[in-house]
């Protein structure tokens, strides 16, 4: 059984952190990634970046920081880039030089506290799992994002990663997402949901029956089910799915909030 969610909560946000920041992921690589690491150093004291890139752009990004961040911008050099639409196998086996994976490798070695990318989602996670494995008690890796809600964030997993998932994976989803919700709303108990095509016990598939089982004997404050309406509005931190009805809900989201601007 994965542990109790209590046992992983991490000190206050506010803590200073260094975060290992992969310069050549996304679609725009470094045009996007240096000017918003310059600018996260100008906002936040708290916070510490090592630049994970290409030599040239490291050369370029330390003339353009000309030493004013101090010993708070660090820089390691890679050799190779992961492109945004590389096979995970490839991404895996065949760069093992590339910015990602040594922006990971930092946080293997204790040199960092988080590793950040905007590139290949997919080889993100997989190198992420190779490199620094899992926690015990939890199989599988989840996409984790905040939505936005009438009073507040809700916190929404899985977003992707996980197509099939049996019930004891909406569970570890759910105590992972309890452990986020906690630290980022700063509340000790965030009440988890769980999507459904309904709010009674006798909705939904045999997975996600026998997820809402579980989650009522986990110790988790589970709140029941929640439809697709509840994300923005329910009295819920965190709500839980698969990563494949969690994409689709997100795409939605996405795709209703530009019709509306």
């Amino acid at each position: 059984q994965p542990p109790h969610p209590a046992s992983h909560l991490s000190p206050s946000m506010s803590r200073k952190v260094t975060i290992a920041l992969d310069a050549m992921g996304g679609d725009r690589g470094p045009a996007a990634v240096v000017p918003a690491a310059l600018a996260t150093l100008e906002r936040d004291d708290s916070v510490s970046l090592t630049l994970v890139g290409l030599p040239d752009i490291i050369e370029q990004t330390q003339r353009q920081a000309k030493g004013r961040y101090g010993e708070r911008l660090g820089f390691k050099a890679a050799s190779e880039v992961v492109s945004m639409d590389e096979p995970l196998a490839d991404a895996l086996r065949r760069k093992k030089d590339s910015s990602l994976r040594v922006a990971i490798e930092l946080v293997k070695s204790g040199e960092a506290d988080a590793c950040v990318s905007a590139g290949n989602t997919g080889a993100l996670m997989a190198t992420a799992r190779y490199v620094l494995k899992m926690l015990p008690g939890i199989d599988r890796p989840a996409i984790i994002s905040a939505v936005p809600g009438l009073a507040g964030p809700t916190y929404m997993l899985d977003l992707g990663a996980n197509v099939g998932c049996t019930a004891q994976h909406l569970l570890q989803f759910a105590l992972m997402g309890s452990v986020v919700a906690g630290d980022m709303l700063e509340i000790t108990r965030p009440r988890v949901g769980l999507l459904n095509i309904g709010l009674e016990d006798i909705k939904g598939n045999e997975v996600v029956r026998e997820a809402g089982e579980l989650l009522s004997q986990s110790g988790l404050n589970y709140v029941g089910f929640v439809e697709g309406d509840g994300i923005f509005h329910a009295d819920v931190d965190v709500v839980v799915s698969d990563g494949f009805v969690g994409n689709v809900a997100l795409k939605t989201m996405e795709g209703v909030a530009r019709l509306i601007s």
